[in-house]
């Protein structure tokens, strides 16, 4: 997986056509991301995700944060939900390990520039070690996409029946639907071995707590995941 991972990396890497990069950046600056939310990790600079082992509630808010920092900065040239159109390497696919880590840190604090050209722009400086571990943990839990939407109609279903239970229609049964959502999160994979992917099902499961206006949020969960994914 390690020599899979580095070898499509570098050609990912390597298909980078410079004009392309330069127009994609060009003069925008790195947008600053509030991260006082999260836990202080130190001074010097990490090796590995602390985020990845400080229990849910951590994990949880490192993803939130992540994906805001990660729609500012990284999206333009990684693609949104971190698929990337072939512009910048797909970086769902580093592992979730020291290896994957050790690339991803030194890309963010340093940038990369090749025959004078600044294809990617150093981010560590401005946004600090605290937003780069939460963009890490963002993109390591990101789901497989081809396994989402091979569940897109299961979904669907499941969306429009927690949409009837928000306008009053029909008994609700919110334990039997979190089983089920969770039944197919649990299906759905990260591409980085990361043991848990943020897919919209385990969102969606999440939000459900037997009140309407927890069925509404999690149909939108569905909505909108199902809608970027595709």
């Amino acid at each position: 997986m390690r020599e899979l991972c580095r070898s499509i990396l570098l050609a990912a890497g390597t298909a980078i056509t410079a004009a392309t990069l330069a127009h994609a950046h060009g003069d925008v600056a790195p947008q600053p991301i509030n991260t006082d939310a999260l836990p202080d990790v130190g001074e010097d600079w990490l090796i590995e995700n602390p985020y990845r082992d400080m229990g849910q509630d951590v994990w949880d808010k490192a993803i939130e944060i992540g994906a805001s920092g990660f729609n500012q900065n990284c999206a333009r040239c990684h693609g949104l939900g971190a698929i990337s159109g072939g512009l910048a390497p797909d970086v769902r696919f580093l592992e979730a390990e020291e290896y994957g880590d050790e690339w991803f840190v030194e890309r963010f604090r340093h940038g990369y520039t090749q025959n004078g050209i600044t294809k990617m722009p150093a981010f560590g400086e401005l946004l600090g070690q605290k937003a780069a571990w939460a963009i890490r943990t963002y993109i390591e839990t990101r789901p497989d996409d081809v396994q989402v939407s091979e569940r897109t109609d299961e979904l669907k279903a499941l969306r429009d029946q927690l949409s009837g239970w928000a306008q009053g229609d029909g008994i609700p049964d919110p334990d039997g639907m979190i089983e089920e959502l969770n039944a197919i999160a649990g299906d759905i994979e990260t591409l980085s071995g990361a043991p848990v992917a943020d897919s919209v099902a385990y969102r969606a499961a999440r939000q459900i707590d037997g009140t309407s206006a927890s069925y509404k949020l999690a149909a939108e969960t569905l909505t909108i995941g199902l809608s970027a994914a595709h």
